[in-house]
């Protein structure tokens, strides 16, 4: 498992030597400002996880999406309403190599979606640490789909911040054309506290309106008989949803001290909330399975706050530093815990990269 920890070792000796806070500005999330080292960890993202081999515990269901695509004609490519992800599926699997051309396609998407997102942090090489363990490792490597979802989600999240609504609704829409529960980050612009809420309400209803009956509506039975009336559940659901409303409860109770403008402040507060939500629906649901998958929406809301955390316990100098370890250390326990007790762990390990196992099989 060393490539995992080669993955969080780097961007946390990069946290522990670029430790003061910095401003981020518009231009940290444009492609065309990012630093050279940025783009080294772009590149390097995009290849781990777009590239790895027998990898994930989906991986042998997308096998079965590429052989079925392989022998389905055009016009039926589209049955699942996941539009862009079904005609990469069904592109790539016109090729011998199907799979690692979806996988990269959605490697790219998530890569530089996270990118963006931890560059806007005032410690984006902390934030960078925080998301390894999970979003990363788990997310990104597991569940494609959703996981391009989420990247493309924290390019919205991004652009709300920015207070620009329409690049938020667009965002969202391509999400959900890559995996359609991304409908459920729709009602985030009416937490954005945007001076006109009366037209973000009217954006929110239209799109959200639009998205339901374009993508949602024809899968919407299936969706509910699959995980609510079959009543799945997933191990470790509980601790997945506790790990969002830990750093919800911890911005809830020092947002004051996390510097953020009144509009920021508003929609975090509100992203809080949410996450500790689910930890009510997952008492209350049928299936912690639903509630499991919509939470992983809110993994941002980890990078976020635990990225922020030295500012706001208000720790200059040395002291700033343990904030900074703390936050490592942390990071650093999840992915320990993850990886050697999960139940599904086994799935992960050990972590293999095509064009190794290409270069060793011939």
């Amino acid at each position: 498992m060393w490539p995992y920890w080669l993955a969080f070792a780097l961007p946390s000796i990069l946290a522990l030597r670029y430790m003061g806070e910095r401003t981020p500005t518009a231009s940290a999330a444009r492609m065309g400002k990012w630093p050279a080292l940025w783009w080294a960890v772009f590149v390097w993202l995009s290849l781990m996880v777009g590239l790895r081999e027998q990898v994930g515990g989906d991986w042998f269901n997308y096998i079965d999406h590429i052989t079925r695509a392989a022998g389905t004609p055009f016009s039926e490519a589209f049955s699942d309403k996941d539009l862009t992800y079904s005609l990469v599926n069904w592109c790539a699997a016109q090729t011998a190599y199907g799979i690692y051309i979806v996988d990269s396609a959605a490697a790219v998407l998530f890569s530089w979606g996270l990118v963006v997102f931890c560059r806007m942090q005032p410690r984006p090489w902390l934030a960078l640490v925080v998301a390894i363990p999970y979003l990363v490792v788990v997310v990104a490597m597991g569940y494609t789909r959703q996981g391009v979802a989420i990247g493309l989600a924290m390019l919205g999240l991004v652009a709300l911040g920015q207070g620009r609504m329409i690049a938020f609704v667009v965002w969202v829409v391509f999400a959900a054309t890559w995996h359609k529960s991304a409908v459920i980050l729709i009602p985030l612009a009416l937490m954005a506290g945007g001076r006109n809420r009366l037209w973000t309400l009217l954006w929110v209803i239209l799109a959200g309106g639009l998205m339901f009956v374009l993508l949602v509506q024809e899968s919407f039975d299936a969706l509910t008989t699959n995980y609510i009336g079959a009543k799945y559940d997933s191990a470790g659901a509980g601790i997945r949803v506790a790990m969002n409303a830990l750093p919800a409860v911890v911005f809830l109770l020092f947002r004051r001290r996390f510097g953020l403008s009144p509009r920021e402040q508003t929609f975090w507060t509100w992203m809080s909330g949410a996450a500790l939500f689910f930890v009510l629906l997952l008492k209350v649901s049928p299936s912690s399975t639903a509630v499991d998958r919509l939470a992983l929406y809110w993994i941002p809301i980890q990078v976020f706050v635990w990225s922020r955390m030295p500012k706001a316990l208000d720790m200059p100098g040395p002291a700033n530093a343990v904030g900074v370890i703390g936050v490592i250390a942390y990071s650093a326990a999840v992915m320990l815990v993850w990886l050697n007790f999960a139940d599904n762990a086994f799935a992960w390990i050990p972590y293999s990269f095509y064009p190794s196992v290409l270069f060793w099989a011939e």
